[in-house]
């Protein structure tokens, strides 16, 4: 029998930045809650609290999953995604109705939001199946209907929540991944065509959503309303300019802008940080895509290579969306800042997912000064 060395390494220039964004979201979501926690809950410190204790059982998740090889994830994939299609229909059925829509379900005395499990859960399934042995880019029974058949109940039960910017994301990440996997290419414009058509359709067939769209066009007699959120975060980003006013000196968080601590977090950081200070802060995350990017050119095998593409893709999409629907460059939308709004549920699933992306990078050799390695004796089977 012969022996195969591995070596464990983490990939400092994923685990840092992510860690940087978490410990400082600390301080991002104190600033932007303080205000609105003392009223609600009778304590400036309430949110604080509750996300710093998230970022610190985040930490530790991506650590755990980290060390876990990610070809066990492979072997589960279904389950995941039957998992996540389960909850999804228990929103339906018993999920508290929230600003008019129905996303969280509870589970004692913690909510749930299931859309953020679903997303990874796509991604780890069309990974699983694009990769298979009997994989045939040719054959849209090999390729495709696998993939379309578990995955499409998930982006339609997201929708119908209503939550289109989540089935949205989960529409594009999969269409990414049938790109790399090679999918037949007439295939795949007839599956995107097709999907352009019936989102389009969807986005139109609700008045507020209507009314988000008219706004962002700035088409005469829309209900500017409908632009207070863009238009105070717009504000913020102004008042800070290059430098900005200083840690927690905001004046938009006070009333001004609802619910700042949340998807809207981001001008926030913008006013109290300036310019430089969200430049950075995306840079963060461009760094983080590059690596990423990098470990799906140097994956070892198939699935490596698309659930690598998957996780980055999924961060880089949402990060990018929520800034620019922060700076008014798309419509309002209800997708968070990864690892900087506040949110458990977002926090947990983005933090096990680098997890595994730093796994995956392991067995990639893509790493950075080392700190320590373990030798393992293993079959060649094995």
């Amino acid at each position: 029998m012969k022996t195969a060395t591995e070596t464990y390494h983490i990939d400092w220039l994923i685990l840092l930045p992510i860690v940087g964004l978490l410990l400082f979201s600390v301080a991002f979501v104190y600033s932007a809650s303080a205000s609105f926690a003392d009223v609600k809950f009778g304590s400036s410190e309430q949110l604080f609290w509750n996300h710093a204790i998230r970022v610190l059982i985040g930490v530790v998740l991506m650590l755990v999953f980290s060390r876990i090889d990610y070809h066990i994830w492979q072997n589960i994939s279904a389950t995941a995604i039957l998992v996540a299609i389960g909850f999804l229909l228990l929103v339906l059925v018993v999920g508290p109705e929230i600003k008019g829509a129905s996303r969280w379900v509870r589970l004692g005395p913690v909510n749930f939001q299931p859309s953020e499990l679903a997303k990874y859960a796509v991604v780890l399934h069309t990974a699983a199946v694009l990769s298979r042995a009997d994989y045939v880019r040719s054959n849209w029974r090999t390729s495709l209907r696998p993939v379309l058949a578990w995955t499409l109940p998930v982006i339609v039960l997201i929708a119908i929540q209503p939550n289109m910017s989540t089935a949205s994301v989960i529409f594009l990440i999969m269409m990414v991944l049938f790109f790399l996997a090679d999918v037949d290419m007439r295939h795949l414009l007839l599956i995107v065509g097709g999907g352009g058509i019936i989102g389009g359709l969807y986005a139109v067939s609700a008045d507020y959503r209507w009314q988000r769209l008219m706004a962002w066009f700035n088409v005469d007699g829309a209900d500017e309303s409908v632009r207070y959120q863009s238009d105070q975060a717009l504000i913020a980003f102004g008042n800070g300019g290059i430098f900005g006013v200083g840690p927690g000196q905001s004046r938009q968080r006070d009333w001004f802008l609802p619910e700042s601590y949340g998807d809207f977090i981001f001008s926030i950081v913008g006013e109290e940080y300036g310019f430089l200070g969200a430049s950075v802060l995306l840079l963060a995350f461009v760094l983080v895509m590059w690596r990423g990017y990098n470990v799906v050119k140097k994956a070892p095998d198939a699935f490596g290579r698309l659930l690598a593409a998957g996780i980055t893709t999924t961060l880089a999409v949402y990060a990018s969306v929520n800034a620019a629907v922060t700076c008014g460059l798309l419509p309002t939308t209800g997708l968070p800042m990864p690892f900087i709004s506040y949110g458990g549920s977002s926090v947990f699933f983005s933090a096990v997912a680098v997890g595994v992306l730093l796994n995956i990078s392991s067995k990639a050799g893509v790493w950075i000064r080392p700190r320590r390695s373990r030798t393992v004796q293993r079959s060649p089977l094995s």
